[in-house]
């Protein structure tokens, strides 16, 4: 323990010795870092893959769930998009020195708003190999430093695509040390670095509810987390029923493992007979096991070849994380209004409808980070929102929601510049 505490100790230090100069790298500097990062991944790809394989064989073997083995997985698509999403991020403007307001006051004083980067992050993250590069190109970029902590059953992993992000920084010119691992695994570490006041500026858990709650709880600096999705679709009375179906057959199908996946469906009971055997037969394709509440089941029930399973107290609220989906009847919009209000997570909820006047109630009365009109929950991510990688998915309010990316990265400072002025 004693020299997992020294390593943590060391490469801290140099994390905000770094961030000090990274503060002020130029763009073109920070963009051939995150070329040469993108085109490392490729190019290492067999050695990455190697790294990989030993930890999920090692997961495997220990019992880890399906949700979790899928999430540690690399494979050649996967590096190929972790890679298109870091030129991605070098693509996009450098928030650093952006002026978002400036004036001149009565008195002659130019008074102005300049971004900043925040200094340094520290990531503390369960299973998924791929955090480890989202997260460094985006604090690359937005001029922060990063302390990486990533869990056992990736330290092979997070060990491969680490040191081919630093080699690849080295070579652009990017100052030793802006990219840290902790290599250590003991887990009184963790408790370790959320001391780490006087280093960290911002802590970014993620992984599941106890990780996050751990973080939350004592982490002695600002700590954004997010994460936990309990996603509902609510399929209003005037909805198209190709779209309906068509939208909750990818929320939950397409990649059922993670936090935008969708996890219960709402019905107004006037469409409830036309379409919930639409979607269930499109689920039962695909292996989708539906917990129903009493007026799904009865509809449901018919049809030959569905894996239903009564509803319970506890399917209202849970985030699945598999091909597994609760169905529930209501009797109008702010049946579904409440329903979301009382068991979502404030991450990702969409409605399905023709009716302009329904969709702008649930945009404006539903109470989270992403709402959705006639799309797929799938979207909730920094990539497909345009913004590269993401560093996480933010259910606070404070001081960034929904997917965070370059600008949710940045504090502000004001710059004043005067002519001899004093104050009166």
């Amino acid at each position: 323990m004693e020299s997992a505490v020294k390593e943590l100790e060391e490469k801290g230090r140099a994390a905000k010795a770094a961030s000090r100069k990274l503060a002020f790298l130029s763009t073109e500097v920070k963009n051939k870092a995150l070329v040469n990062i993108a085109e490392a991944l490729i190019d290492k790809q067999d050695e990455i893959l190697a790294a990989n394989k030993i930890d999920y064989e090692e997961a495997k073997a220990s019992g880890m769930g399906e949700a979790m083995l899928d999430r540690l997985m690399l494979s050649p698509a996967r590096l190929e998009g972790i890679a298109q999403d870091t030129k991605t991020v070098a693509a996009l403007p450098d928030p650093v020195g952006e002026v978002l307001e400036m004036r001149t006051l009565p008195n002659g004083l130019q008074i102005s708003k300049r971004r900043v980067p925040l200094g340094v992050i520290g990531a503390i993250y369960e299973s998924r190999p791929n955090v480890t590069i989202d997260i460094s190109s985006l604090c690359l970029k937005s001029g922060n430093t990063v302390i990486l902590r990533g869990g056992k059953e990736a330290i092979n992993s997070n060990r491969a695509l680490a040191k081919v992000a630093q080699e690849a920084c080295h070579r652009a010119g990017v100052p030793d040390g802006a990219i840290q691992l902790i290599e250590s695994t003991e887990r009184a570490l963790v408790n370790q670095m959320l001391q780490m006041k006087g280093i960290i500026d911002l802590m970014i858990p993620r992984g599941g509810a106890g990780l996050i709650k751990l973080v939350s709880e004592n982490a002695a600096m600002a700590v954004v987390t997010g994460g936990i999705g309990v996603c509902h679709t609510y399929v209003d009375k005037s909805a198209d029923l190709n779209k309906a179906v068509a939208i909750a057959y990818n929320a939950k199908v397409q990649r059922p493992t993670v936090c935008n996946a969708l996890d219960c469906i709402l019905v107004h009971n006037q469409i409830a007979q036309a379409y919930l055997p639409a979607i269930a037969k499109e689920w039962a394709k695909a292996g989708v096991e539906m917990h129903c509440d009493k007026r799904a089941m009865a509809i449901l029930k018919p049809i030959p070849s569905l894996k239903l399973v009564p509803a319970v107290d506890e399917d209202w609220g849970k985030e699945y994380l598999s091909l597994t989906a609760a169905i529930k009847v209501v009797n109008s919009l702010d049946e579904a209004l409440e329903h979301i209000e009382k068991y979502g997570s404030g991450h990702s909820e969409a409605i399905v409808t023709e009716d302009h006047s329904a969709a702008t109630r649930f945009l404006n009365e539903v109470d989270a980070a992403c709402v959705y009109a006639n799309a797929s929950t799938r979207f909730t991510d920094g990539g497909q929102f345009g913004l590269g990688a993401e560093i996480g998915i933010s259910t606070q309010k404070f001081h960034a929601r929904g997917p965070m990316a370059l600008k949710e990265l940045t504090s502000y400072k004001w710059i004043i510049l005067g002519n001899g002025q004093v104050r009166p």
